[in-house]
């Protein structure tokens, strides 16, 4: 999804030679694979967005995976980068970095302040360590290697897996399906109560070029050697029960919501401080419901198409 959206902001510029490789043709966690690759680009920036990534139930069931070929992906790319010779690059994370409990919103300095998530930890850990990797290469070799941290993102690309899946594309799916059958009733996991921060992917590749774009100066200018990397949200949350609403708008359900309290909730607030992506003149563009309607859209086109991930679609004629 992430990567995605990269490719179509830096394919609409004029000065921009895009070198891309999939998962069929690039195998990141092998290393000699990478190297070799690096080798033979030499790209002058990398964004790093592949990653391992799911909802609650992905994270707490895979934990080994997500820890694992997190840390492979980011120790091979780095650096093979830094064997190739490339200078700048950028490395996307996720707001789970924060302690379950940091103040809200949360900092850039709350990194390493607390106690993390413990459905999460394991992929907190190799985000965490992903900052402290690219950090370690400025120091050592001089790199400009820059960290960005976004908060809960969704849009087109999005994984739409029942199990596998983050909030919105679960949600997208589940009320979707419902309003289609006419069910009365949708079961949400949680309370409802729990409060998220949702990012378009679209202002993500936006604030990720804008990042690594900058001057170096003025890059370091509003981040510290060893505290580098950089908030990108909108600075603005919901509750579950909230987005569920909206979400039941969007897709035009019309049954009531129920919600599992028995379910784990996660951290009760997730919202990241932007003041410091704001100073380096940044701020998203898209608001939440017109970024759920351009993702519905997308998902009713794939869904007639029959090429969306993480979806078997069963056509009735």
């Amino acid at each position: 999804m992430v990567g995605s959206a990269l490719v179509r902001c830096l394919q609409s510029r004029n000065d921009v030679e895009l070198v891309t490789a999939s998962r069929a043709e690039l195998d990141l966690t092998n290393q000699a694979a990478v190297q070799a690759f690096m080798q033979t680009q030499r790209p002058d920036q990398i964004y790093l967005a592949a990653a391992k990534v799911g909802g609650i139930h992905a994270n707490d069931t895979y934990p080994a995976e997500f820890i694992y070929e997190n840390l492979q992906v980011q120790c091979n790319v780095v650096h093979a980068a830094h064997l190739a010779g490339v200078q700048h690059l950028l490395f996307l994370g996720s707001s789970c970095i924060y302690p379950k409990l940091a103040p809200q919103p949360m900092a850039e300095e709350a990194l390493l302040s607390g106690l993390l998530e413990p459905t999460n930890e394991p992929y907190a850990i190799a985000k965490i360590s992903g900052i402290k990797l690219c950090e370690s290469y400025n120091r050592q070799y001089g790199r400009d290697y820059r960290s960005v941290m976004p908060t809960n993102l969704y849009g087109p690309g999005d994984n739409f897996h029942p199990d596998n899946s983050h909030v919105i594309p679960a949600l997208m799916r589940r009320l979707h399906e419902a309003a289609r059958a006419g069910l009365a009733e949708v079961v949400i996991w949680g309370s409802g109560t729990p409060k998220r921060e949702f990012l378009h992917v679209d202002d993500m590749a936006q604030a990720s070029v804008h990042v690594l774009e900058l001057p170096l100066a003025q890059y370091q200018a509003h981040t510290l050697p060893r505290l580098s990397h950089i908030n990108v949200g909108t600075g603005i949350d919901c509750s579950i029960r909230e987005l569920a609403e909206l979400m039941a708008l969007v897709t035009g359900f019309k049954g009531k919501l129920v919600f599992d309290t028995s379910k784990p909730d996660g951290p009760p607030r997730k919202l990241v401080d932007v003041s410091r992506l704001s100073a380096l003149g940044w701020q998203a563009g898209i608001s939440l419901e017109q970024g759920l309607r351009h993702t519905y859209a997308w998902f009713l086109q794939q869904q007639t198409l029959g090429t969306m991930r993480g979806y078997q679609v069963t056509r009735v004629i």
